[in-house]
């Protein structure tokens, strides 16, 4: 896994257990974090007091290019970090759990191939040193600092109370997941049991829909690829999360489709188009 995080508090290898009691969520990390010398920075936004999400990412040509999705959550007596890096993992998240020693948080996952520890040490107000390392001494230790971002031109559509609603950063995004549908391994002909499954498969999705949970959906044109349509997740906490609400379609759980889960950043505007679409159909599928 390739390093994660600009706000990898300083690291401690020891084996001291965390007393919760002492240890205060770092929350402090909530804001944007520069790399010393790097086009490369971490933001992490408040979701409440026991929550940040975050994301990596770089400006290459004046372009945002997110390279990883992160959280941080504090479970009963855990604090929990949690990375999902693009394009590594299979797409899963690896979690790391704290182990806080002598003022650094210290997150820990001895069972992953690398990253093992990620460090955070908080050595100014707005200054971290971060430490990176696995098991087979491999490193890579930097500075950050926190930065206030460039202002851009004001928005006078700016509507602060749907930005909340709709769970929107400041660029108005949000993270989704994309599910895409290929054709699965079972090639029955069997068109009672295939019509059955299919009718499921749009019942799961009206139900959904209905939830809240998905936003688009729809199938693909004929293809060389076997694609045969996608799904965007929405208010999704992870990969396992959407792949628990799919278990039950029946045209997955039967391999008429095999579905593929990707952590997708779109404009968090996205489910307002639901409210139309009762008025602008004439059939129903």
């Amino acid at each position: 896994m390739k390093t994660i995080l600009i706000a990898t508090l300083l690291f401690c290898l020891g084996a001291a257990q965390p007393l919760f009691s002492q240890v205060s969520f770092p929350s402090f990390l909530e804001g944007t974090w520069k790399v010393d010398n790097k086009e490369e920075y971490e933001q992490w936004d408040r979701i409440n007091e026991h929550e940040l999400k975050g994301l990596s990412y770089a400006l290459k040509n004046g372009q945002k290019i997110v390279s990883e999705y992160l959280k941080l959550t504090k479970i009963k007596d855990k604090i929990i970090y949690t990375a999902l890096v693009i394009g590594q993992n299979n797409g899963k998240e690896v979690n790391f759990e704290l182990n806080y020693r002598d003022s650094t948080y210290s997150f820990v996952n001895e069972a992953h191939d690398f990253p093992n520890y990620i460090r955070y040490t908080r050595v100014a107000t707005n200054r971290l040193h971060i430490v990176v390392e696995g098991k087979s001494g491999k490193v890579r230790s930097f500075y950050a600092t926190k930065i206030v971002p460039t202002p851009t031109v004001a928005n006078p559509n700016y509507d602060q109370e749907l930005a909340k609603k709709l769970g929107a950063d400041d660029y108005g995004m949000k993270s989704y997941i994309f599910v895409l549908l290929k054709t699965g391994e079972n090639k029955t002909t069997d068109k009672q049991f295939i019509n059955e499954c299919f009718k499921g498969h749009m019942e799961n999705i009206n139900l959904l829909v209905k939830n809240g949970q998905l936003i688009v959906a729809g199938p693909f044109g004929k293809n060389d690829n076997n694609f045969r349509g996608l799904f965007i997740l929405n208010n999704m906490a992870s990969i396992d999360a959407a792949k628990h609400i799919l278990e039950n379609d029946p045209a997955i759980k039967n391999g008429l489709l095999e579905a593929s889960f990707y952590p997708w950043y779109g404009s968090a505007a996205l489910a307002e188009y639901l409210s139309q679409v009762d008025k602008i159909w004439k059939k129903q599928h």
